[in-house]
């Protein structure tokens, strides 16, 4: 049988870590399965909905990479098919009108709190009211919801990963398909949709678990085939609760401006819960469809772990062309002036990419760094400047700058400046260290960079000399600056 999922988010924000990683496993499963792959917004919520959300939440669906095959589809632009449905159970007597309004419902249920009755339902009031009723009701326009008449008996059913759960249906209420405002609510919209466009396989988070059973009235309700569960883990934060905003998760299109690769945040959200079978850090897509199988995925929730993004990015920037990050760069840049100097600058931009790749954890960072070596040193790192840009950092600095100056061109490579500077740091009585750190500030403004005769060749000999001077000069001016001041 060919297989076909959905991804149903609700516009009523963004599209969020939680809900990305569900749109993952859908994607890679029917992927797998050579099946088709839906998105649908479930934009019902006619007052928390806004098009804004959609518009965000389809642009994140791209980045990511996770193409659909069918959609979008809105199910506000769907509400007669829900209606008719909706009246197809009320004329087969498996619902009915409600027309207590929600404080009188409100009331009911304190008076039950008040004798003792913890877990109070809807108490099938409207249910019993004639027909002569209900039409005086509707011929005076008072507002009323269609609910659904929960049968007796047991709801079971099989779940992918739960594995078998059964729930007493005296323990769910009549619960309402269409709204006083005539929107439908989410149990009826999506098993109406899922049963049109043919979904065989409902993949979702763990708080949808709940109104599986509820949902599986109403397909049997219809006399339509059920489709297979399969209930995701909902994510934790580092505290172990429920992953939110408290824990600094925002919107999924925030992680590309802070500087994640998209192919870096699709490996990490696929080891939320399921594992490869390959310690390999990233896989291509490709690779994680080929690889992925829904049997794997386990019911423990896992924990959100900001560094082991940061560590899959790291990966997936050093395996990247320069060239390929250098677009990327640019695809997060929102300041003109600053996607001018990129741009401008390109070769050189290249050439600094592919030095320091192998070092970065985020595209953010990176394009920081990037300006300390095309433009001149606007500023030193602050730690970095008062640990080493003192007295002794640029003495070690003018000492180093005499051996600098002498070095011919065609000898300017790492070996040489090497043996140069570990000479230097053996004349005058030092480790190569205490020359190496002022060195590193004054030629990159930052404490960590790729080896520092790496950077010695990238900057060239000229380029090299000009910073370091430059640098001499600044601690010489911030010495006597301070000497004024004692």
């Amino acid at each position: 049988m060919s297989r076909k999922v959905r991804f149903a988010p609700s516009p009523t924000g963004y599209l969020h870590i939680g809900g990305a990683r569900t749109a993952l496993f859908n994607w890679l499963f029917v992927k797998n399965k050579k099946g088709k792959f839906v998105l649908r917004i479930e934009d019902t919520d006619n007052i928390r909905s806004s098009k804004e959300m959609s518009e965000e939440i389809i642009k994140a669906m791209e980045w990511l990479g996770l193409n659909w095959d069918e959609g979008p589809y809105f199910q506000s632009e769907r509400l007669s098919v829900y209606e008719e449905f909706a009246e197809k159970l009320l004329n087969e007597g498996k619902a009915y009108r409600c027309f207590c309004t929600a404080e009188e419902i409100e009331e009911r249920r304190k008076e039950a709190e008040k004798k003792g009755i913890k877990s109070w339902k809807y108490d099938r009031k409207c249910l019993s009211l004639s027909q002569e009723e209900i039409e005086n009701k509707l011929k005076e326009k008072k507002p009323f919801v269609i609910r659904f008449k929960v049968p007796d008996g047991k709801t079971e059913f099989k779940d992918k990963i739960h594995k078998n759960v059964s729930v007493n249906n005296s323990e769910i209420e009549d619960f309402v398909l269409i709204k006083s405002d005539g929107f439908p609510t989410y149990h009826l919209s999506v098993v109406v949709d899922d049963h049109l466009m043919g979904i065989t396989d409902v993949i979702r988070g763990d708080d949808h678990l709940s109104n599986t059973p509820k949902q599986i009235l109403l397909y049997k309700a219809f006399g339509w085939k059920i489709p297979e569960f399969a209930h995701l883990p909902l994510i934790l934060g580092p505290d172990k609760q429920k992953l939110s905003k408290r824990h600094g998760v925002t919107s999924v299109l925030n992680y590309k401006k802070e500087g994640y690769l998209s192919l870096s945040l699709i490996n990490f959200l696929s080891r939320l819960s399921w594992n490869p079978g390959d310690d390999k850090p990233f896989f291509t897509r490709e690779e994680l469809i080929n690889r992925f199988n829904l049997s794997k995925v386990t019911k423990n929730s896992p924990v959100f772990d900001i560094k082991k993004l940061d560590f899959i990015n790291s990966k997936v920037i050093s395996s990247l062309k320069s060239s390929i990050i250098f677009s990327e760069i640019l695809s997060i840049i929102d300041d003109k002036k600053e996607l001018i100097f990129f741009e401008t600058n390109k070769e050189k931009v290249l050439k600094a990419i592919e030095l320091l790749k192998s070092r970065m954890k985020n595209l953010k960072d990176f394009a920081k760094i990037l300006k300390n070596y095309i433009n001149e040193i606007e500023s030193y790192d602050k730690e970095g400047e008062d640990k080493f840009f003192n007295k002794n950092g640029a003495e070690y600095l003018k000492a180093f700058l005499e051996d600098l100056k002498i070095i011919r061109e065609e000898d300017f490579n790492e070996e040489t400046l090497e043996l140069s500077l570990r000479k230097r740091a053996e004349r005058i009585g030092v480790k190569a260290g205490e020359i190496i750190h002022p060195l590193r500030l004054a030629l990159t403004g930052n404490r960590v960079s790729p080896g520092i005769f790496e950077v010695l060749t990238f900057f060239g000999k000229d380029e090299s000399i000009k910073r370091i001077e430059k640098a001499i000069e600044y601690i010489n001016e911030k010495d006597s600056t301070h000497d004024s001041r004692l």
